[in-house]
């Protein structure tokens, strides 16, 4: 497997960083049918737009930064205008007394008309009268009297900005285009003004096609369009040191940053968790003769939000109400997203309940962080209760709450209700958008549906979704939870091909890929390129080395990771400590394991629903039932949902104890709850009774295992062939083996290791001799290499 990574998994070799631009300490720089489930989920579901952001004026020419005042004339055709009962086709009526007042046959438009013309289009924009405003730019634009004097950088960056705002701005493109083939000068502004549009309908990868055109033509770009461009960079995640190379391009044009600079850059710095860097711009604002303003520390409080930093952004609120800035719903919002991301529910609570106090009501954002929260912990029931309160509340849901609770079902494997929430976004107007179908997709893939992952795929591009860094990043993982690890890499050789710069989720994404193979070694290589300057590995990085050293049984290498965790060499994040129980729990390294669960606690971190599971696991298999049962009663008590898993631990554990039919019991409970059991259920069950001489029992359980019951695997005809080898019971195992073949369940190493052990068993070399040489006659399938692997495993037992 590792040799088919020669596709190129590692980005070449990123050009020589930049000299520090501001802050020292910078990181270098077809149409198929879709399956049954997908049919009632898209079924008469349409796209729909997003509605662009607001997009800030840009400065007249001349430096100006004020519009001129609208004369008294002016004013009133503008309030004309503006009248609901005003024909339009009395434009021309209306127009005509300005231009009769501001032209004189000497020196044509006056400045004070010209500006009186762009006050009223913009006037006329800002009320959202874009059909008025675009229908007046065209009635100047075919005046050939007031064409000339009018059609300029200010006029026409007002009136692409209006496009802009209609979400037309393929328009606006077509507009700039066509009047550069009248021979207008289009200037800075109108560029500008174009990639503002572009980034305002989330068309990135044009907006930075405008910007290299106006290189290209002798455009100088101005502050205003390298925050611009920062800006873009951010929302697209590019890498780190791309971010850099602009802010070196602004120094080369002898521009230095304002506050908008610098409050676009410590956006910038959320993507990748850059708290650090962001901390060095905010400080770096004051020695530049700065004041931080709201934006400021709005925008470092999601940074730490999102690098899961509580207290640091509990100490922003602290600085900003010291200077004189009152908190926000957008501030507490920050504030919440911090606690829940890292894990703190409660806390996360307390500052809900805070806001209110203060006179701040929860909004749609405030209730879907929590819901979203406690989702990841497994808390569906207190999710599903902060989702009521919010319809209590008189707060209406958006795509991200539905896409929050899509999440929780899904994961959960509720299709049925997860078809509801699909049913409700309809009722409430919406139409599922690119992270609905991002959620799916993972989704699907974490419930090993490939084939749904692939109808989800086209379905999504069939609805004029174009795949986006997100989506690639999220079949990556999808393919590689389904264990197709050849289709996830082959998914990240097509986005590079399409040009998508990989970031710090898509290298997580690969080497959560990696890690499931147990590639440490590629884990290791893609780490390093990691730190060459690509993005700082964070957290989930290291969780996946993680479980790539777990999975490749490379033990000490494991160990030596978590000292550097626990020594604080690495940070110790919760996704690390709890990535420590899972690693530890699956390795079977009980003291270490408790050790990583202890650590969580003494943190004050609250142990998810997948770590609990982990310590279930893991106390169940060593038959430790006091703790088993601690754990159980801690997860009911705490609200947690008692899943699949869940109960599979304790089957497995009672399985192994005198009180063996106990299995059988919570078989029997979770299918009274309308848990599905899985094939795993059904073979601890049978183990159960196979272990205990209950034939007849293990029979009757297998029975049980037809449609909709999951099929029986090889580990299931493998426990009835070990039984009956170790009971001397040879023509029943040998019987089973055939029936299993019969059924298509190839036979693997530990069917055959149970015959060849009984005969060891019974010092009869000759007979298994001679049961491995005619192996064909039972298994016309089986290999000659298989064949060999026998004989020398009689051989070296009987050494």
């Amino acid at each position: 497997m590792a040799e088919k990574l020669a596709l190129p998994l590692l980005l070449p070799n990123p050009n020589p960083p930049p000299s520090k631009p501001f802050s020292p300490n910078y990181p270098s720089s077809s149409s198929t049918t879709l399956p049954p489930l997908l049919q009632d989920l898209f079924f008469d579901l349409n796209s729909t737009s997003t509605s662009p952001a607001p997009h800030p004026s840009l400065p007249p020419p001349n430096n100006r930064r004020k519009l001129h005042r609208l004369s008294p004339l002016a004013h009133r055709i503008l309030h004309t205008l503006l009248d609901p009962s005003f024909d339009p086709t009395r434009l021309d009526q209306v127009m005509h007394p300005l231009f009769n007042q501001g032209t004189s046959s000497s020196s044509g438009v006056s400045n004070s008309l010209y500006w009186d013309i762009v006050g009223i289009i913009k006037g006329l924009g800002f009320s959202k009268k874009f059909e008025l405003a675009l229908n007046l730019f065209a009635w100047i634009r075919s005046n050939e009297n007031y064409s000339a004097s009018l059609l300029n950088g200010s006029v026409i960056a007002v009136v692409i900005s209006i496009l802009g705002k209609a979400g037309q701005v393929s328009n606006a493109a077509s507009l700039l285009q066509s009047l550069e083939s009248d021979g207008v000068e289009v200037d800075v502004y109108c560029y500008t003004s174009l990639i503002t549009a572009y980034a305002n309908n989330k068309r990135y990868k044009d907006a930075l096609k405008v910007f290299d055109k106006m290189k290209q033509v002798g455009c100088v770009p101005t502050l205003i369009t390298y925050n611009a461009i920062l800006n873009v960079y951010g929302k697209m995640g590019m890498p780190w040191i791309k971010i850099i190379d602009v802010v070196q391009d602004m120094k080369t044009h002898a521009l230095a940053p304002d506050l908008c600079t610098y409050n676009t850059l410590i956006s910038c710095c959320r993507r990748g968790s850059l708290y650090e860097e962001a901390l060095e711009f905010f400080q770096e604002i004051k020695l530049a003769g700065f004041t931080p303003d709201m934006v400021t520390y709005n925008a470092l409080l999601d940074v730490y939000g999102k690098s899961r930093r509580p207290k640091e952004a509990m100490e922003v609120l602290k600085q900003m109400e010291s200077d004189g800035f009152p908190p926000s719903i957008v501030t507490y919002n920050s504030l919440i997203s911090a606690y829940a991301r890292g894990g703190l529910l409660e806390e996360a609570l307390e500052l809900k309940i805070q806001m209110v106090e203060k006179g701040i009501n929860p909004d749609v954002y405030t209730y879907t962080t929590l819901l979203s929260g406690f989702v990841k912990a497994g808390k569906d029931e207190f999710a599903v209760k902060v989702y009521e309160e919010m319809r209590a509340a008189g707060c209406k849901p958006n795509m991200c709450t539905f896409n929050a609770l899509i999440k929780m079902y899904g994961d959960r494997g509720k299709f049925a209700e997860m078809e509801k929430v699909f049913k409700e976004i309809k009722v409430c107007k919406f139409s599922p958008d690119i992270v609905t179908w991002n959620t799916l997709l993972a989704v699907f893939g974490q419930n090993g549906m490939d084939s749904e992952v692939s109808g989800v795929f086209k379905e999504m591009k069939r609805a004029g979704f174009v795949p986006e860094r997100d989506t690639f990043n999220t079949l990556i993982s999808a393919y590689s939870r389904c264990g197709s690890f050849d289709q996830a890499m082959a998914i990240y050789k097509r986005m590079m091909e399409a040009g998508v710069t990989p970031d710090l989720s898509t290298y997580n994404a690969v080497l959560a890929a990696l890690a499931r193979g147990g590639l440490w070694k590629q884990s290791e290589k893609v780490l390093a390129e990691m730190k060459d300057g690509r993005c700082k590995p964070n957290e989930v990085t290291y969780s996946s080395l993680l479980h790539a050293y777990a999975n490749g049984k490379e033990i000490e290498r494991m160990n030596a990771l978590a000292e550097e965790i626990y020594s604080g060499t690495i940070e110790a994040h919760a996704v690390l400590l709890k990535s420590l129980v899972l690693v530890n729990s699956k390795v079977d390294l009980i003291i270490e394991t408790e050790r990583a669960f202890l650590e969580l606690r003494r943190r004050g971190i609250s142990p998810d629903l997948t770590t609990l599971n982990a310590m279930l696991s893991i106390y169940g298999r060593k038959r430790m039932v006091a703790k088993t049962k601690e754990i159980f009663n801690f997860m009911y008590q705490s609200g947690f949902p008692l899943s699949l898993s869940t109960y599979n631990s304790l089957m497995y554990m009672y399985s192994r104890t005198e009180n063996f039919q106990k299995s059988e019991e919570i078989l029997r409970e979770i299918m009274e709850k309308g848990i599905k059991p899985d094939v795993i259920s059904y073979n601890i069950v049978i183990y159960a009774y196979c272990r205990n001489g209950r034939m007849s029992e293990a029979k009757r359980i297998f029975r049980e295992m037809k449609d909709p019951a999951p099929t029986p695997d090889v580990v299931t005809y493998n426990t009835f062939v070990a039984t009956y080898a170790s009971e001397s019971m040879l023509v029943e195992a040998i019987d089973v083996i055939r029936f299993m073949i019969k059924q298509g369940c190839k036979p693997n190493q530990n069917t055959y290791n149970s015959i060849v052990d009984w005969y060891r068993k019974l010092n009869l070399r000759e007979e298994i001799t001679n049961f491995v040489q005619n192996l064909g006659n039972l298994d016309p399938n089986v290999s000659e290499e298989e064949k060999s692997r026998l004989l020398e495993r009689i051989a070296k037992k009987w050494s």
